[in-house]
């Protein structure tokens, strides 16, 4: 049954996850920590930082490494084909209606009508990172990490890969007991 259920839970927040990765974060994280129960909202939170830092479609690589922990190398590969399987069929069925229906003003109502979701989605999950972030290390270590990341990115112009993983190696020395 487990192997079922990796495969609803990637495929059901990928199959609503209007907009790509991004929009799929809240959804795979409400079927992953609320629905089954498989890591917790800290876990969930490290493993999106993580997988973040990497190149590649987020959806996949939280997919890849939920479905090997939960069912091992069977496990990530129905998490994955679960992952991309409603893209795939989207493509594969819809590509030549596409072409006819991309100036429909139905069509660009319904598009603009879904981002204002997609955001509060997003920030509600901001904020439920910011909590965890600010029970695992205190308000100290978060204001230190948000506003070297902001400096970072605003006034010195550093690519984000850099700072995510700067904040990685920040966080790594802090929880390793180098940084108090």
């Amino acid at each position: 049954m487990t192997y079922v259920d990796i495969f609803m839970a990637f495929f059901l927040a990928n199959l609503l996850g209007y907009g790509g990765g991004p929009a799929t974060i809240p959804l795979i994280q409400n079927e992953v920590v609320n629905r089954y129960g498989w890591m917790s909202n800290h876990e969930f939170s490290e493993l999106l930082a993580i997988a973040n830092a990497l190149p590649g479609p987020i959806a996949t690589k939280l997919g890849g490494f939920i479905g090997y922990e939960v069912g091992g190398v069977a496990g990530a590969g129905i998490a994955l084909f679960a992952t991309i399987a409603p893209s795939a069929i989207a493509v594969v069925i819809l590509l030549r209606f596409a072409a006819m229906f991309k100036d429909s003003l139905q069509v660009k109502f319904m598009t603009r009508s879904v981002q204002p979701v997609i955001a509060i989605l997003l920030g509600i999950l901001a904020i439920q990172f910011f909590y965890n972030s600010y029970e695992a290390s205190g308000v100290v270590h978060l204001v230190i990490i948000a506003l070297l990341s902001y400096l970072s990115l605003e006034k010195l112009q550093i690519h984000p890969a850099l700072v995510i993983v700067g904040a990685l190696c920040y966080g790594g020395l802090f929880m390793s007991g180098l940084l108090i």
